[in-house]
């Protein structure tokens, strides 16, 4: 007889399954058949490796084998016709004994084992995968009623997978009688869902009377007349996310899923939320959040994504009782949730580079003195007597309650609206300064291309040579009115521009007239004949030309090592899509997006939204590193104030500043565009995605001339000589820039004359 040799533990636990099931030892009867309890014992243990669990599986495997063992090892007494279950019941004893041995003591907390902690609602376990990546394996998840639980993991972990993977009972064994309601973040644009009343749709969905809809808006949440009778894409961001939760709130649902519910919230809110959350004793709680002092006041335990060893490759889900503070006590390397801190990631951003005429830190780029603005059709001004500045120095929080216009300030700073008093006003923004605007729905753009990798997303944004999404946005449109007036004018385009006597002036490009009768116009000539989108657009494209956009290479290769500075690994930023992605990397990618084109000035609206606290940290450092300025809204005051010295608080209707930016190092100088030639592989490779030459030289001496053309090599090498030995006329030759001209990017050349 030959015995197979199994392992001892998985051998000791189905004698001690056997042994629960027999009145005797058994020991004879073992003895008998210890060739097929070797056997089944190593089935075991190869089930027990490959952590599969399911009663199904254990019985298929085994039962064949306990079948043909001794009755006296199997039962003790009783009818023969039991036997088939006293089998599976053996075999569903030793299946628990081995799961028990294998994975509670590792990926369960004993101590949240709590029986006064609440009726369990669930107990299961569980795989989970997203695309081919799998997130959890055979992981467990019991929930208590009446419990609030912070889910806790890093970016892209799948916590927000794992919340809609619940809503939808898609995990397996999931008890269907629950009740769920899902609080998503907010970051997807729906305009379908934006289009709906906002009343309306809350007392649709919920099923619950007017009336109830009414006094949980009106009275607990404070929406007026007015916004409860509008549409929901008139609302802010922080009033959407109050509305998202009314309606959780009034389904009263078993199990209640937050993903960021402080997003764009007020501090009023918030506290709101705080106290109705604690006050639950019926309804669990799951919370995806980054807002670690809010999750401090409502989690009664936590729920942590955690990888170790002994489980190889994959992530499991480990409970820990109490409070957030007591989860880092135990597990020290999440210290981070409470510091505003970074380990290994590092964010780096690219220097802002030359603003014409700013020679110091301090002079200011952009001015509002007097600045009032009014929404079309509304009876009062949302802003009134706006005065500020801000220079290359300024790091600027702006603050107040959801509504009181803080984005709508922003809106005319990065030039999306105009002031309400044009002409009784003054507003100056420098002619080139290049802004980063990270809006509250920022993702709307990036979700239009989600089966593109982020790196291809870039390559098709930047690679005429400017932003294609910004020109192409409402902003800097063309209106129908605008295009009857250029039209009617014969304008074929605008060439060039210039800075004489401090007008700006611009050459344009009439229908059926020769170049040589091209005539210039002041900016308030053109804007006098309606061509205000046309200038918006003209001065964006002259702006990344400035920044070096139109001879940076846009190849996989240079944009990937561009994501590699925002924390956006090759497996993500050019092997994954971003439908992939989670929020948190997303606000990865949008921030790369953003800064590619070098700017003087980054806005960015709740930036703390999607990044966990290490992204924040990380974002921090970077932020207080870089050279351009920062202006952002947010209501993380750890945060901002890491960065933010100047504040400036937005309430009835006025902007009130407190603080003052520190001076900082001048960082915004002229530097030489070279980029370094990539290896011929890749150069092959990706050389069909940008305007990118092929040999790599273009990277030395990258010139175009006047009308936009690349420079042949010979008259490229001829005009680094020329360069050399200072001759002027040579180099005007050379870029063929025209009598009485002043090319922009070379104005050390003059004008000729």
């Amino acid at each position: 007889m030959v015995v197979i040799d199994p392992p001892a533990q998985s051998l000791k636990l189905l004698r001690e399954a056997l042994n629960s099931n027999s009145s005797t030892n058994g020991t004879n009867a073992e003895d008998e058949n210890i060739e097929i309890l070797s056997y089944v014992a190593s089935l075991a243990s190869t089930l027990a490796n490959t952590q599969d669990f399911q009663p199904s599986s254990w019985v298929d495997s085994l039962s064949p084998y306990m079948a043909a063992l001794d009755t006296t090892t199997t039962t003790t007494s009783g009818d023969d016709n039991e036997d088939g279950d006293n089998e599976e019941g053996i075999i569903e004893k030793y299946r628990a004994l081995t799961e028990k041995a294998t994975l509670s003591s590792t990926d369960y907390d004993s101590s949240d084992d709590d029986e006064n902690a609440g009726e369990e609602l669930c107990n299961i376990r569980f795989s989970l995968a997203y695309g081919g990546k799998i997130l959890l394996h055979q992981t467990k998840l019991k929930l208590r009623r009446g419990n609030r639980y912070a889910l806790v993991g890093q970016n892209g972990a799948g916590k927000t997978t794992l919340m809609t993977a619940i809503n939808n009972g898609k995990l397996e064994g999931w008890p269907f009688h629950l009740r769920t309601e899902y609080v998503d973040s907010g970051s997807n644009v729906d305009p379908v869902h934006e289009a709906k009343f906002v009343l309306e749709d809350l007392v649709s969905s919920t099923g619950r009377s007017k009336d109830d809809c009414t006094d949980m808006l009106a009275n607990q949440l404070k929406f007026t007349e007015a916004m409860m009778s509008g549409t929901i894409g008139e609302l802010s961001g922080g009033w959407q996310m109050k509305l998202r939760l009314a309606k959780a709130v009034l389904i009263n649902a078993d199990i209640l899923l937050l993903d960021e519910p402080t997003n764009h919230l007020d501090h009023k809110t918030v506290d709101w939320l705080i106290d109705y959350l604690v006050g639950l004793t019926e309804t669990t709680v799951i919370c995806v959040s980054h807002d670690t002092p809010f999750l401090e006041k409502i989690t009664t335990g936590v729920i942590h994504y955690e990888n170790r060893a002994a489980w190889g490759p994959h992530r499991k889900l480990v409970h820990y009782r109490g409070k957030m503070s007591e989860f880092v006590k135990k597990q020290p390397q999440a210290k981070h949730y409470f510091e505003l801190a970074t380990t290994d990631l590092k964010f780096t951003f690219p220097d802002p580079g030359r603003l014409e005429g700013i020679r110091t830190s301090t002079q200011k780029f952009l001015e509002m003195d007097n600045v009032d603005y009014r929404y079309p059709g509304a009876a009062t001004n949302t802003l009134n007597g706006v005065s500020l500045k801000m220079s290359l120095s300024s790091r600027v929080a702006v603050l107040g309650a959801n509504g009181a216009g803080k984005t709508t300030l922003i809106k005319m700073i990065v030039g999306e609206t105009q002031p309400s008093n044009l002409g009784a006003c003054k507003l100056y923004i420098h002619h080139n300064l290049r802004i980063a605007y990270v809006s509250q729905h920022a993702f709307f753009h990036v979700e239009q291309h989600l089966e593109d990798a982020p790196a291809a997303y870039i390559q098709w944004r930047f690679k005429e040579g400017y932003d294609k999404e910004k020109i192409a946005s409402e902003a800097f449109k063309i209106t129908p009115e605008e295009q009857k007036a250029i039209d009617d004018f014969g304008l074929e385009d605008i060439w060039s521009r210039r800075l004489r006597a401090g007008n700006l002036e611009y050459e344009v490009k009439k229908k059926n007239v020769p170049e040589r009768d091209n005539k210039y116009y002041t900016k308030d000539e053109l804007l006098g004949m309606g061509f205000r989108q046309l200038l918006k657009q003209t001065d964006e494209k002259i702006a990344a030309k400035e920044a070096g956009l139109d001879i940076r290479p846009v190849t996989i290769t240079e944009i990937q090592k561009h994501l590699d500075n925002f924390g956006l690994a090759q497996e993500f930023g050019t092997y994954g899509k971003i439908r992939g992605l989670s929020g948190g990397q997303k606000v990865k990618l949008v921030l790369a997006a953003a800064m590619w084109n070098c700017p003087h000035l980054l806005v960015l609206d709740e930036p703390t939204n999607y990044l966990d606290r290490e992204a924040l940290g990380a974002l921090s450092a970077a932020l207080n590193e870089w050279g351009g300025s920062v202006l952002m809204i947010s209501h993380a005051k750890e945060f901002y104030s890491s960065v933010c010295k100047e504040e400036w608080l937005v309430g009835d209707g006025v902007v009130k500043i407190t603080g003052q930016s520190e001076e900082r190092k001048m960082r915004a100088v002229a530097k030489k565009k070279v980029y370094e030639k990539e290896a011929e592989g890749e150069e092959l490779l990706d050389k069909v995605g940008g305007n990118v030459n092929a040999n790599g030289d273009k990277y030395k001496d990258a010139t175009t001339n006047f009308w936009g053309a690349t420079v042949s090599k010979k008259e490229a090498r001829a005009y680094e000589k020329a360069k050399k030995k200072g001759n002027v006329e040579v180099m005007r030759k050379i870029l063929q820039i025209p009598a009485g001209k002043v090319m922009p990017g070379y104005e050390e050349l003059g004008n000729g004359k």
